[in-house]
């Protein structure tokens, strides 16, 4: 029974790794290329996230949703940020009168961290540094608290929202997405120490994204955000860290001077 227990903490290890290996290399020749490829990344998981928070929000047309946070992208993408804001803005309240507050609640939270990913990309000299940067270090976050978590096990970190998350998964989480971001900076001699403190601060926003999206999906009663992503769930389930950290990777980024990456 043990050994049974034990091997089916890794039941879910293949088809995560499948994905992984399909969408991985995708988002980062996206984000190396930029512009088009990038952009347009962006357009398919903003539209794709309206419709599962339609869905969600039990809206007899889901589609709607995704046609909103579709404009919101566009906005952003012609417009700028001030522009993708002001379209979260009318596209919030359009939502809310017509589908209630629940659903009108998708469009900033999806909204806003997908404006910052196409500001921090663009940002001249170190747009690609930044955006690869927060990549390394949600993904070290959640690859981290992944393999600590069943590997030591432990006390729970938050068991009425999420049951299978553990206090050893979080540091180590943690430790990796740092660790992740760190080396980034050491390969292109840019301050590791600073980028290993930076690190660490968007591996907890990642972490509290991450249960922010539990405790909807709680309240809700569904297990997961969707279908999208064998092994993953829905599109919510996997960007939801990204969702948290990248307002924050985006604030770092315009409080440094030009030229440098956003840890400083």
């Amino acid at each position: 029974m043990a050994k049974q227990a034990g091997a089916g903490r890794w039941t879910d290890l293949s088809r995560r790794a499948a994905s992984a290996l399909v969408l991985g290399p995708v988002a980062l020749f996206c984000v190396w290329r930029g512009g088009e490829p990038w952009s347009l990344l962006l357009f398919v998981a903003m539209a794709g996230l309206g419709w599962e928070w339609g869905q969600l929000a039990r809206l007899k047309r889901p589609v709607a949703l995704a046609v909103l946070l579709g404009l919101v992208w566009l906005a952003a993408d012609r417009a700028g940020p001030l522009g993708g804001f002001a379209a979260i803005l009318l596209a919030g309240l359009l939502a809310w009168g017509v589908f209630g507050r629940f659903a009108a609640a998708g469009v900033p939270y999806a909204g806003i961290g997908g404006i910052c990913l196409v500001w921090l990309r663009l940002r001249p000299e170190t747009g690609l540094t930044d955006t690869v940067f927060l990549l390394l270090v949600v993904w070290g976050t959640d690859i981290g608290a992944y393999i600590a978590g069943r590997l030591l096990g432990g006390r729970r970190l938050a068991p009425r929202i999420s049951p299978g998350k553990t206090w050893s998964g979080a540091l180590g989480g943690l430790l990796s997405g740092a660790g992740a971001g760190a080396l980034l900076a050491a390969g292109v001699h840019q301050a590791p120490g600073r980028a290993f403190i930076a690190g660490l601060g968007l591996s907890l926003c990642a972490q509290v994204g991450d249960l922010l999206e539990s405790a909807i999906k709680r309240k809700l009663g569904v297990k997961d955000s969707g279908r999208t992503i064998p092994g993953h769930g829905g599109l919510f389930d996997r960007l939801d860290g990204f969702l948290a950290a990248a307002p924050v990777a985006a604030l770092l980024a315009f409080c440094v001077q030009g030229g440098m990456p956003l840890w400083g």
